[in-house]
Parts: structure tokens; C-alpha cells; sequence
């Protein structure tokens, strides 16, 4: 009796739905989608770009021109999968081409990663989709020009 007591114990501290551990595979995979979304971008790979992206995905920059407002601007997956199937990463010569990713967070299905590109920076938000690792929101940000 006393071991079933001690057990029922035990089970009423352990935390509802014991928390699954971060695994080597969810850091290749959400590396994995993080490169496919940026060196997707540089390679004119509308294919690739689209498979590293939830096709909700909401990618957001706040502009605020001096003296002004600020502005969201946003782009949806579709825009961006069409800006890269047009080209718009090729523009960028190789030797300026920087895809540093940087995961900062892991948490069961919810990522937050860093890309560091060659005008931009990108923190990268990612959910776990059906198993795979699906950037569903971007926030980012204009390097200075020099």
C-alpha cells in the first residue's frame, strides 16, 4: 500500500505531458529550413525557398522614414516564393552572398533562429508543421549602408 501511495505521489508532481527533449534532428531540421529559405533566396530556387516556408507565413519589416510614421510592411509566402522564382537573390554577387544562421531558441515546436544576410538580418520564428520544421513568421531588418 505504502508503494502505491509513494507512486501516486511521484505521478501528481510530474509535470501533464512530460516535455519531449530538443534532439539533434530538430537542430538539423530547423537549420535545414533556414538555409533552404536563404540560400533558396540567393539561388533563384523557388522550389527550395517554398519547401522552408508554412505557406501562412507572414514576413514583416517596420520602416520609418525620417520625420515620418512608422510603416509595416509584409510580405506573404506566395510575394516572397515569386520574388525569388524572379531572381531577386541573384542579384547579390557570391563574394557578398552571407547566410550565418544562428538558432537562439528551441522549445517542443517552436524555434527562433538568426540569418544573417548580406543587406539584412532576418530572426526567423519556426514551428514544428506535420514533422517538419516550417518557417511560419520572419521579422527583419535593413543593414546600414556604409
Amino acid at each position: 500500500m505504502r508503494g502505491l501511495v509513494l507512486a501516486v505521489a511521484i505521478a501528481a508532481l510530474a509535470p501533464l505531458g512530460a516535455a519531449r527533449a530538443q534532439t539533434a534532428a530538430d537542430s538539423a531540421g530547423i537549420r535545414a529550413a533556414a538555409l533552404g529559405y536563404i540560400e533558396g533566396w540567393y539561388a533563384g530556387d523557388a522550389d527550395r525557398m517554398a519547401r522552408a516556408l508554412h505557406p501562412q507565413l507572414a514576413k514583416r519589416i517596420v520602416q520609418t522614414p525620417p520625420g515620418r510614421h512608422s510603416t509595416l510592411g509584409d510580405m506573404t509566402a506566395e510575394t516572397l516564393i515569386g520574388h525569388t522564382r524572379n531572381g531577386g537573390g541573384r542579384r547579390t554577387p557570391v563574394a557578398r552572398q552571407r547566410k550565418d544562421v544562428r538558432i537562439l531558441d528551441i522549445f517542443e515546436g517552436a524555434a527562433s533562429v538568426r540569418v544573417d544576410a548580406a543587406d539584412w538580418v532576418d530572426y526567423l520564428q519556426l514551428g514544428r508543421w506535420n514533422g517538419e520544421w516550417k518557417i511560419v513568421n520572419v521579422l527583419w531588418e535593413m543593414r546600414p549602408s556604409s
